[in-house]
């Protein structure tokens, strides 16, 4: 417990540029806080003290801004940077050195008793605001770009984008060991992409037809002769 306990503290001074010491990250960070409550919470859950478990995940909602359920199973190394918002599920579970930005959400799509929420293998980053909804599996070392709504499985060590989310593979896996990649922010545009591709169709088509259409007489001014005679007014 207390290893675990100690991983937790060193995750966030590893992953937040602004954590300055140990003393700083105990007193200052609501995600370790809320991270520590639900590891009390889960544990009166699973020792079939439902109520209490229950009461004490609710006392940090209101303390953090975060909600955890106390039946979610959680990794060493969680990290919630910011945390406001952040809501994960009874039957999420969530693997080691993963992190959530403010305003994630891990929840569930139907009324079904049993596993209803997503699993986070290890390393994943959530970017803020994003929905990870459903029994789905997000594979290790994959990155959820912010705002996105997932709601289909994402294999490891991909990229994930876009409402609904569209997952682009990357080049090369993340390492094991090393300083985690919270370079979250670089992303590809896929609605972006995805316009550049239609302009250049439709850029190609244009000239095709023009190509194909005789050239446009321009008609000669009446004065030129070509419509004297005629009378064009309305």
């Amino acid at each position: 417990m207390f290893k675990t306990l100690r991983r937790d503290i060193q995750s966030v001074i590893e992953r937040d540029p602004a954590a300055r010491n140990a003393l700083e990250v105990l007193l200052c960070y609501p995600g370790l806080q809320a991270v520590w409550g639900h590891r009390v919470s889960h544990w009166l859950w699973t020792h079939g003290f439902k109520l209490p478990a229950r009461w004490a995940s609710q006392v940090m909602r209101g303390f953090t801004g975060i909600e955890i359920h106390p039946g979610a199973i959680i990794g060493p190394g969680f990290f919630v940077d910011h945390g406001m918002g952040v809501v994960i599920g009874e039957t999420a579970e969530i693997g080691a050195d993963v992190t959530l930005y403010h305003g994630v959400t891990l929840g569930g799509t139907s009324t079904f008793k049993g596993k209803r929420h997503p699993t986070l293998k290890d390393r994943v980053v959530v970017g803020a605001g994003a929905k990870v909804l459903g029994a789905i599996t997000i594979g290790e070392g994959s990155r959820i770009g912010a705002n996105a709504v997932v709601v289909r499985p994402v294999p490891p060590n991909s990229v994930v984008v876009g409402v609904p989310g569209q997952t682009v593979s990357r080049a090369r896996p993340r390492p094991v060991e090393g300083p985690l990649d919270m370079e979250h922010t670089w992303l590809p545009d896929m609605i972006g992409q995805s316009v550049i591709s239609l302009m250049s169709r439709v850029d190609a088509l244009e000239h095709r037809i023009q190509g194909l259409t005789p050239a446009v007489v321009t008609p000669h001014a009446p004065e030129q002769g070509l419509w004297r005679g005629q009378d064009f007014s309305i």
